[in-house]
């Protein structure tokens, strides 16, 4: 599967984005009870952000799934790890269909990965995922994480985990 990125447009993309983060399997991405305009408000934050980006992962021109890129320095994980020159956080969502397709999300998350390795400032990706999140979990381990330890956020209990370009290399066999 190829896919493009696109920055997020907060309004533009609002709709699309409401109806993504508010479905039921979208839970751990806590907006279940956000409104259109909520949605709004928390891109337009992101858009105006210097540290954190949001992007629209896109499959044949269309909207296929949303990713965050940040700078753990400034943004997430702030006072709870000790940050490397050329760390880059993420987060990604897949929407909900009525018609999955085998190895998508797997898909996704490795041109996501791509995608922040093709920057050459980029050494490594950091992410923290709920504890809970069983299935981002098995995810991540496949394009290379490796958990650290646990640590707690102040909307969560997140499981803080790392990449390198050369983890992700090794596990998944990618060209960036």
């Amino acid at each position: 599967m190829t896919f493009t990125f696109r920055p997020l447009d907060p309004l533009q993309d609002a709709e699309l984005l409401h109806s993504w983060v508010t479905h039921p399997k979208a839970a751990f991405w806590m907006m279940q009870d956000a409104r259109l305009q909520d949605v709004e408000r928390e891109y337009m934050r992101i858009a105006a952000h210097e540290h954190h980006h949001a992007y629209l992962g896109l499959r044949g021109g269309e909207p296929a799934f949303l990713m965050e890129r940040y700078d753990p320095r400034y943004v997430e994980l702030v006072g709870l790890y000790e940050p490397r020159p050329g760390d880059v956080g993420m987060h990604f969502l897949t929407p909900a269909t009525d018609t999955p397709v085998h190895g998508f999300t797997r898909s996704v998350i490795t041109a996501v990965m791509a995608h922040l390795f093709a920057d050459p400032a980029v050494s490594r990706v950091v992410v923290e995922p709920d504890v809970s999140n069983k299935a981002v979990h098995a995810l991540n381990e496949a394009v290379g994480f490796v958990p650290e330890r646990e640590i707690q956020k102040p909307e969560k209990r997140a499981l803080l985990s790392f990449c390198t370009r050369e983890q992700f290399l090794a596990a998944t066999g990618a060209a960036i």
